[in-house]
Parts: C-alpha cells; structure tokens; sequence
C-alpha cells in the first residue's frame, strides 16, 4: 500500500508552492532592507542645563565598527564667518584617520567635546559636551561620509535651559547618561528588533502553512476519496 492509495499526494499543492514562494521573497526582501547601515538619533530632543555635561546619543544600526571611518558633528544652521575667504567648515567634532582633528574645530567646542572611542568600534558614535553653555542650544548632526548606505548622517536638537528654584527635580548632570549599548551588552539584553520580526515572521509563515496543509488534508473531497479507498482494501467476508 502505497501513499497514494490512501488519497494522499507527495507532491505539494501549487497554492502551497506559490504562497510559500511569496513570503520568502517577503522575508529576503525585509531582510535586506533592515540589514542597511542607517546613523539613529534620539526621537526626542537632549535638555541640559548650563554647566552640565551632555551626551547626544547616536549610533550606527545594524551595530559595526567606525573606528576607521570619518565621524564629523557639525551645527547645521551654523552661518560660515564671513571673514573667511576660503569658507572653511567648522566642526564641532572630527574624527578621521583614527584620530581628531582639531584644526578645523569651531573654537568655542576646542577641549569641550569628545567621543567614546572604544565605542566606535561598536557603532557608538555619542558625543559627549563638556560645560554646555546656552550658545550650545541648538540642532547638532553627525554625519559618517563613508558609510555603505543612503542614511549617512541625522540631527539631534538640544535645548539649554537654566536651572530653576522652583523646579521640583531639576536637572541632573549629563555626564552620568549611558551611551547606546554595544554589542556584548546588546547580547545579554536579548534579540534585537530586526531578529524579533525575522523569528514572528518565520512563525506565522509555518503556522499559516499547516493550517492550509490541513485545511487541504481534510477537505471533503479528500476525505471522501480516502474513505472509499480504504473500503476496497477490506476484505469481503
């Protein structure tokens, strides 16, 4: 007695072969996407208030090293010095060849700001503001001109704001907040959120797939058909 006998086919339905076809191409496609570099800012603005030390999250996903890349922070709505002929751009920070460069530093920033360099090496790109004053109130952006992706940069606003007596919690230094996790702490943390969709959407597919599955197993027709077979196989008395 073979499979076939029983009313069964070996061979997977063409529904099953085309909707299976389509979620892949859906889950290799989604996959792409969300493996792109991309810089990641805060959603929300930073708050500091004068004399605090202040950090502006960012950091590159998925998480890879930028030690080797160019890191430059700039004020974007800053206006060039017009007594400059030669309209060079100042940078809060930058970072090439492994290093900063400070000759070309805004000099207000000069000794106020850095960024964490064995971070870098985990697409942590934070920088941290020294002694903010309220001429640092403002958008910041950073921007990584060799990163392999169509999101190189992105602008993080931060408002300056005096501290006041009747506020019931002031503020607190900013030097105590944590920068993004890197990737051991990213590990212990659990899955990210591009591996939780991944795993949610390979559940679905399968769940999806025995219920068509079945749904095909246990139709009339296929019932039907295996009833009859079995009553030939009996054996008449």
């Amino acid at each position: 007695m073979d499979v076939e006998e029983l009313g069964f086919s070996v061979s997977p339905s063409p529904i099953i072969l085309r909707f299976t076809l389509v979620v892949l191409l859906l889950l290799v496609r989604f996959t792409a996407v969300e493996g792109e570099f991309h810089v990641v800012s805060p959603l929300q603005p930073i708050v500091a208030a004068p004399g605090d030390d202040v950090i502006l999250p960012f950091h590159v996903e998925p998480l890879v090293t930028v030690a080797g890349l160019t890191v430059e922070w700039s004020r974007p709505d800053r206006q060039p010095d017009p007594k400059d002929r030669l309209s060079r751009v100042e940078y809060v920070h930058l970072y090439r060849d492994t290093r900063e460069v400070p000759d070309m530093k805004i000099p207000s920033y000069v000794g106020r700001t850095e960024l964490f360099t064995e971070g870098l090496r985990h697409g942590n790109i934070s920088l941290k503001i020294m002694n903010v004053t309220l001429a640092d109130k403002g958008r910041f952006r950073c921007f990584i001109p060799k990163l392999n992706s169509q999101i190189q940069s992105s602008v993080v606003q931060l408002f300056v704001e005096r501290k006041s007596a009747t506020t019931e919690t002031p503020l607190q230094p900013r030097s105590h907040q944590t920068p993004y996790p890197t990737k051991e702490a990213d590990g212990k943390g659990g899955l990210s959120s591009q591996k939780i969709v991944i795993v949610v959407v390979c559940v679905v597919f399968l769940m999806i797939l025995v219920v068509v599955v079945g749904v095909i197993r246990y139709s009339p027709h296929c019932v039907t058909k295996c009833q009859k077979q079995k009553l030939i196989l009996v054996p008449t008395v």
